[in-house]
């Protein structure tokens, strides 16, 4: 049973989500103030968090970053502010997700699902489909699998019936910014934490290298890279990698 933390100063919020999360079997434990929020954690540490960053005490990012200190937990925040400036704060400081109020109890519980499932499980998918390409993050290669020519030109597919395969060359920057997309799906992350993990903590205001960097991943791997279909923008806060539904590993 997955264990909840909701952490609220609102009551009816409070009471709405423990309803509709304990009829479905969530394990819920709920919070009205940062420091409970803290205390309850520490009790009952939470599979996931849902957190309002606009507390009576604290506020919402110093929970977020009392809880990092510890685990690893997916945090999802649950707030009225809708500027974009307070959503990079939070996910800068370890938030996963930003769902605005009002919201509705479907999405939140869809991408409750989402980080659950991403959570522990990096090592988990060495390989990543990407329409007609392979991302092998273990082999650190992208294979595009060309299809069987229909009239018997160019390559053909080797004894066991395999097509021929594309490599694609990415840069060690190109790579190093598509792993940690494809290790994080589904999850935004701030231009903040990309230009953080891929370029060093001194690269903080080169958002001028990230847009480079993502339109030359886009031109390589995207079939319409004005449309991406894997590799979106979330304008004014950063980006995701958005994996197809039907995609495997």
């Amino acid at each position: 049973m997955t264990r909840v933390l909701v952490v609220d100063d609102e009551p009816q919020i409070l009471r709405a989500l423990r309803i509709n999360l304990r009829v479905r079997d969530y394990d819920v434990h709920v919070a009205a103030t940062g420091a409970e929020a803290l205390e309850v954690a520490g009790r009952y540490p939470p599979d996931l968090v849902i957190l309002d960053l606009g507390l009576p005490d604290l506020d919402g990012v110093e929970v977020i970053q009392g809880l990092r200190g510890w685990t690893k937990a997916p945090i999802i925040v649950l707030s009225g502010r809708a500027d974009s400036l307070d959503k990079v704060e939070a996910l800068d400081a370890g938030a996963d997700d930003y769902v605005t109020k009002p919201f509705g109890v479907e999405e939140l519980l869809a991408r409750m699902r989402a980080a659950v499932r991403r959570t522990g499980t990096p090592e988990d998918l060495p390989r990543i489909r990407l329409g007609e390409l392979v991302v092998d993050l273990a082999a650190k290669r992208v294979v595009r699998q060309a299809p069987v020519p229909a009239g018997g030109d160019g390559a053909a597919p080797d004894p066991a019936g395999r097509p021929p395969a594309e490599g694609i060359r990415l840069t060690p920057t190109e790579w190093h910014l598509l792993e940690v997309l494809l290790r994080n799906p589904g999850k935004l992350l701030s231009r903040n934490q990309l230009l953080t993990e891929v370029w060093g903590p001194g690269y903080a205001d080169a958002t001028g290298n990230l847009r480079l960097y993502m339109a030359q991943l886009r031109r390589k791997l995207e079939p319409d890279p004005a449309r991406p279909r894997w590799l979106i923008t979330e304008p004014g806060m950063g980006y995701r990698y958005q994996p197809d539904p039907e995609s495997g590993t």
